[in-house]
């Protein structure tokens, strides 16, 4: 499966975006679904998970109540909806897909199959 991401940008503090994530190849509805991020210097780290039939959703602390992920199998899309955003969000932001199930969403080594990422600057 192959993944592209978009809707990244520059946003002030305080902003939202959203980030969709386009899966082409196979379809992903019985794949869990992730989105992961990366600072500059810093490793990369879960955000939010989505695990397929069910749609349970998980969370890092860090974004819990402020962002939110969600799947349209019929359009082989994730989404993660970001509001509240904080300076610290900045990072480039990756989607990865697995097929379920996936034990630790918000782990790595979980998943094969990773997009190019996408840039959120928060400023």
């Amino acid at each position: 499966v192959q993944l592209v991401e978009s809707g990244g940008g520059s946003v002030q503090a305080g902003g939202s975006l959203t980030l969709s994530c386009v899966a082409s190849g196979k379809s992903i509805a019985t794949y869990a679904m992730g989105w992961f991020r990366q600072a500059p210097g810093a490793e990369r780290e879960g955000v939010a998970g989505i695990d397929a039939e069910v749609g349970s959703t998980i969370y890092a602390d860090s974004v819990e109540g402020r962002f939110t992920i969600s799947r349209d199998d019929a359009r082989q899309t994730v989404s993660l909806q970001m509001n509240s955003l904080r300076v610290e969000d900045t990072a480039m932001y990756y989607c990865a897909a697995e097929p379920s199930p996936v034990p630790q969403p918000l782990a790595l080594h979980e998943y094969r199959h990773w997009g190019r990422g996408t840039q959120v600057t928060v400023s």
